[in-house]
């Protein structure tokens, strides 16, 4: 069997590469046959296993090799999902974290020429908490494989104006409420830039080997953007340490943090190094320091969302870009039709506020998910309320309905009294009956 599977491998490798390092073996009797298979003797045991001798098989050099074999065939298999993503589609877009893995796939974009021709759009999301060498890093990479990134931000904030963002969202808006703070800063810009650029594939850098919410991802999903947006994980099957043996190869440009000890590189807020004393680095394309902090499964994103955790108590691991249905886009505004009435403006507010009548206000914001998922719901309560059920934007009025309608975060359904008085409904229960019962509460109140 051992011949046969030297014979095999020559012909799966070549003949000339496997020579290198396959072990001698004695002359062996063919049988005469006249079939077109041969059968073959076995041959001497102690011969065939004499493998520890360094002079017929060199473990180190099999080892390399096999190494630069499976890298090859990563790299055509990556370079084979980025042609269907982009020459199968119309817009293929790659939203680009600046990462070791989305520096792989923006070289390969390159080589493949579909940045200089435009075919593959590159866009960011600066989230105005990024460390200061990612947006630097960024204008690197730009002018090294000469393409122009789309940048996206917050809603409302011109982009690179903090002040701007701290002004309408507040400067400390992730310690108060980090959800809301990811769909800000995060997924709203995210899904606006996918929709600007009128993304039909989004091409990123997600991999299996990144932890077990990412372990069963293949190279092509579809995710429910418009009907059925394609997503391209060209490096889905890559392990971490693939990506880094791929940046030595080429030399590809990576971010400068990986040299300080960084495996993977978020907002500064919340990203640390691993290990947290910095001793593991990447440096001139070679680890410096133990590389298994970083190497290890499901390690390469243990210094991100560090000291965070999500409302439910769980330790965060995603930043809500790519968890189920975060992906979704809307073209409308949240209760176009039926018997929600719209708040035009903050005196229109303030006039049904301090008029003598009850109402029902639902702050919101339509790329809110909570607020997208209570839309059937509070429509329906409208239909039968007997009181009059309004609508307000608030994210683009933040500090007027943190002042007048109880607002820190969306939605938020307030209870307006004929005294004046606003009222916040402070459950996450959100059916048309439980709005009902919220309101009949007050009439036994003033019974």
């Amino acid at each position: 069997m051992k011949v046969y599977a030297a014979s095999a491998a020559a012909a799966l490798f070549g003949a000339s590469s496997f020579a290198a390092f396959a072990p001698s073996l004695p002359s062996v009797a063919r049988a005469p046959s006249s079939s077109s298979s041969a059968t073959v003797a076995a041959p001497s045991s102690a011969s065939a296993l004499s493998m520890a001798d360094d002079k017929v098989f060199d473990q180190g050099a099999y080892i390399t090799e096999s190494k630069e074999m499976r890298l090859k065939y990563l790299e055509e298999q990556a370079m084979f999902a980025l042609k269907i993503a982009v020459e199968n589609y119309g817009n293929a877009v790659f939203p680009n974290a600046l990462i070791a893995g989305d520096v792989v796939i923006t070289h390969l974009l390159h080589r493949m020429g579909y940045l200089k021709d435009g075919r593959a759009k590159v866009m960011c999301v600066d989230t105005f908490h990024l460390f200061p060498e990612t947006m630097d890093f960024l204008r690197e990479i730009e002018e090294h494989y000469g393409f122009k990134a789309e940048l996206f931000c917050a809603e409302g904030c011109p982009v690179g104006d903090k002040d701007a963002y701290d002004a309408k969202y507040g400067a400390n808006l992730w310690k108060e409420d980090i959800e809301q703070y990811d769909k800000v800063c995060k997924v709203e810009p995210f899904q606006r830039g996918l929709k600007t650029l009128e993304t039909d594939c989004m091409i990123n850098g997600r991999t299996r080997w990144q932890g077990f919410e990412r372990a069963w991802i293949d190279q092509f999903e579809n995710a429910p953007i418009g009907g059925g947006l394609a997503k391209c994980n060209p490096i889905a099957y890559w392990t971490l340490e693939d990506t880094f043996d791929y940046i030595a190869k080429y030399e590809v440009p990576h971010h400068p943090l990986h040299a300080k000890g960084y495996p993977s590189i978020g907002d500064a807020k919340d990203t640390i190094p691993i290990p947290e004393d910095g001793s593991t680095r990447f440096v001139d394309f070679k680890f410096e320091g133990d590389p298994t902090p970083w190497l290890d499964y499901a390690s390469e994103r243990k210094g991100r969302f560090v000291g965070l955790a999500n409302k439910d108590g769980s330790t965060k691991t995603e930043c809500g870009i790519h968890v189920a249905g975060a992906e979704q886009t809307f073209d409308r505004n949240l209760w176009e039709e039926g018997a929600v009435k719209s708040i035009a403006s903050n005196d229109e507010a303030l006039e049904i506020i301090k008029g003598d009548g009850e109402a029902v206000v639902a702050v919101y914001a339509p790329w809110c998910q909570f607020c997208q998922g209570m839309e059937d719901e509070f429509a329906k309560y409208a239909e039968s309320a007997g009181v009059p059920v309004y609508k307000f934007r608030g994210d683009e009025e933040r500090e007027f309905v943190q002042e007048y309608l109880n607002t820190e975060s969306f939605p938020t359904v307030n209870f307006v009294k004929s005294d004046g008085s606003v009222v916040k409904y402070d459950s996450e229960a959100r059916s048309a009956d439980d709005f009902a019962n919220f309101v009949k509460s007050f009439e036994k109140s003033t019974a």
